[in-house]
């Protein structure tokens, strides 16, 4: 039953499902039986975070475990944030209407930058101290993971602990630490020490930053004995079927990714130079055949969802596409319920591949070339031609396809105006053949990837850019040109390679009206910038420099596995635009990740 106090709220907000919870699949326990206590939080709307794949394997590994309880808990939209404040309601997880106070631990998920300032939204709806100094020994402990854990030291003061990698393995042991904590009656510091040695767990607080007098660092070690100087992320080193969610929380209202989302394999060997998730997700590994199969056909008995989409970074890359997906279509499809794949290569195959999924409707396909000319895809190592793009979308005609959307980004490394203008006459081709709707984003300069040393372009350059394919676009009708808002990058490329120094300008910020940036309506450009003022930073010195060679990054010590020497001879790579292998169909790069965690890809067994 939803308190009294939270009633009310509801006939006053726009879409009251978000905050009812009571869905189908939502997880109930006797909380008379329960020792750990976790809040999962979603730094984002309920219908976004209810669309993330990681928060349904959380949610089933936690609620696996019979003395623990994982709750959902999202950031609530602006209107029902405001009643919240004004009525004394404090944030309430959906599973039991519990203030987040009452938690042992909340669990939050690190997905993108401009979330960062609704993480202090939700602690300030909690009613939680915004910075670790300041909670007590009764306030629940604040831990993260997500991608951009591998840089958290924007968010080292608000975080207690992080944990680097896949989640399954690692979140067990800290679960088993929280139960410790209970029964020994450890104080909150330490939990923390001993939330230290659990391998790939960050503690913050434990690490202490020194700076030169160019204001880079200098050095971020730990403080703390028997603690590491670099921490590793978990890995699983071989995928089984143990943490597939099979009966994910069903919505009252639509969301994002309102279907079944099965894993087929994690990792990616492509190796653009600018994808971070390509990079810290190494080394590859898939589920078989079998349990993807059998997963989807468990999820949609318990769910009723009449989509399934196979989720990876790649998904044409799995190995046994060729037979899966064929029976996969053939088993679903007698049952009214369709296959959708959420990444294509730019080639034929995927085409046809996708065309086998679309059997009955087949009204625009996703490709994304990233970037225009092919002198600028070498650089970035995508392997693809402009042939191979214009071929795939002629095969998607013949095949019945209508439309398409092509992803570019611009202000890649050493990207010039003869780069665009490639990019514009590959457009008209590909217009020639069905039309196009063209999506351009501005590179943002990621940690771990090849890049981390390379500057992104100025604001300035970045909208003049934009104005130029405007422009350009505007003059082909069956072509519609959108990008992404240039300031929004700018923010993201700060936060993105930041040092803990930015936490003040977090607060700043929110004490300033910021949250919700993501959104283009809630997002206040000016107030961040006041924010740096009063902090005394200059937004221009993360996001808009290149860094030296032997320069000590403030993720250094966060590994996904990757030798730093080989991310740095990748950058060379790319200045000369030469391309290096997929170590999954050739030979080995070196990029340190198997030896240096420990693993064994699956491709290397099939060698042998």
């Amino acid at each position: 039953m939803i308190p009294k106090n939270i009633r009310r709220l509801l006939p006053q907000v726009q879409k009251p499902a978000r905050y009812t919870g009571g869905e189908v699949n939502a997880v109930m326990k006797d909380l008379a039986a329960i020792d750990v206590r976790i809040a999962l939080a979603f730094p984002d709307t309920y219908e976004v975070g209810m669309s993330h794949l990681g928060l349904k394997i959380l949610y089933k590994v936690v609620n696996d475990i019979p003395y623990a309880y994982a709750e959902r808990v999202f950031a609530p939209w602006v209107d029902m944030g405001g009643l919240m404040q004004t009525e004394g309601v404090p944030l309430f997880s959906l599973e039991t209407y519990s203030p987040l106070h009452d938690f042992d631990m909340i669990g939050v998920t690190l997905q993108y930058e401009m979330s960062y300032t609704n993480i202090l939204y939700m602690l300030d709806l909690a009613q939680i101290p915004f910075l670790t100094h300041q909670r007590t020994e009764s306030d629940p402990l604040i831990i993260a993971g997500g991608p951009c854990a591998f840089n958290a030291e924007p968010l080292a003061e608000m975080l207690d602990a992080v944990a680097l990698g896949e989640g399954e393995e690692v979140t067990q042991e800290i679960v088993s630490v929280l139960l410790e904590r209970k029964l020994q009656k450890l104080s909150r510091q330490e939990t923390l020490q001993r939330l230290a040695l659990v391998p790939g767990v960050y503690v913050p607080s434990l690490y202490s930053p020194e700076y030169n007098g160019d204001d880079t660092l200098k050095a971020l070690q730990s403080i703390s004995i028997g603690t590491s100087n670099v921490v590793k992320k978990r890995i699983l080193s071989k995928l089984t079927a143990d943490y597939i969610p099979t009966a994910p929380v069903v919505p009252y209202t639509d969301i994002v990714h309102d279907r079944i989302m099965i894993e087929i394999f994690r990792g990616c060997a492509r190796g653009c130079r600018f994808c971070q998730a390509g990079m810290i997700y190494r080394p590859v590994r898939e589920y078989s055949s079998q349990i993807v199969l059998e997963a989807a056909e468990e999820s949609i008995k318990n769910t009723g969802y009449e989509e399934v989409s196979l989720s990876s970074l790649s998904t044409m890359d799995y190995s046994s596409i060729e037979t899966t997906l064929p029976m996969l279509v053939d088993k679903l499809s007698c049952q009214g319920v369709n296959v959708s794949l959420p990444s294509l290569r730019v080639d034929s195959f995927s085409v046809e591949m996708a065309a086998q999924v679309a059997r009955l409707r087949k009204s625009g396909l996703t490709l994304a070339p990233e970037a225009g000319s092919q002198r600028l895809r070498d650089v970035i190592n995508k392997q693809v031609s402009a042939e191979d793009l214009l071929q795939a979308l002629r095969g998607a005609r013949r095949l019945g396809f209508k439309s398409a959307k092509l992803y570019f980004m611009i202000g890649l490394p050493t990207e010039t105006i003869a780069d665009l203008d490639e990019m514009v006459d590959l457009v008209t081709q590909a217009a020639g053949i069905m039309p196009v709707t063209v999506s351009t984003s501005s590179f943002v300069p990621k940690p771990h990837t090849p890049f981390q040393w390379e500057p992104q372009f100025s604001m300035y350059e970045l909208e003049t850019r934009q104005r130029y394919l405007k422009e350009r676009f505007r003059r082909d009708r069956r072509v519609k040109y959108n990008y992404h808002d240039a300031s929004t990058s700018f923010l993201e490329a700060i936060f993105s390679r930041g040092d803990r120094r930015l936490s003040k300008v977090l607060l700043e910020a929110y004490k300033r009206g910021c949250k919700f940036d993501g959104w283009s309506e809630h997002f206040k450009f000016k107030a961040w910038m006041d924010a740096f003022a009063e902090c005394g930073l200059d937004p221009t010195f993360y996001a808009n420099r290149v860094r030296e060679e032997d320069e000590v990054f403030p993720w250094d010590h966060l590994s996904p596995g990757l030798d730093k020497s080989y991310l740095y001879n990748e950058r060379a790579a790319a200045l000369k635009a030469e391309w290096t292998v997929d170590c999954a169909r050739e030979h080995c790069p070196s990029c340190g990740v198997c030896p240096n965690l420990g693993v064994q890809t699956f491709t290397e067994k099939e060698r042998r």
